[in-house]
């Protein structure tokens, strides 16, 4: 009897922000010009959610604390509307 590879079953809905994987950091590129790198990951069903093709870069800031920061308050907003209304 062969077995089916692929499921039917739909993956769980998140719901909570520890459904997600964030990774958060910044990166120089000149003096005095900091960019923030995010990743944003549904632990679920494995769906980027950040970065995607035409998503903005995070910059430039001042400082590598604010270019930080700055991912983090993206992260935090693309969690809370994929948790109000899940991608698929």
């Amino acid at each position: 009897m062969a077995r089916r590879l692929s499921s039917t079953k739909a993956a769980a809905r998140p719901q909570t922000a520890d459904d997600y994987f964030v990774s958060i950091a910044s990166k120089s590129v000149q003096k005095g010009r900091y960019y923030g790198t995010l990743s944003v990951v549904r632990k679920t069903d494995g769906r980027i959610l950040y970065p995607f093709d035409g998503a903005p870069d995070l910059g430039p800031f001042p400082t590598f604390v604010e270019a930080r920061d700055a991912a983090q308050v993206w992260a935090s907003r693309l969690i809370s509307a994929d948790l109000l209304n899940p991608e698929r």
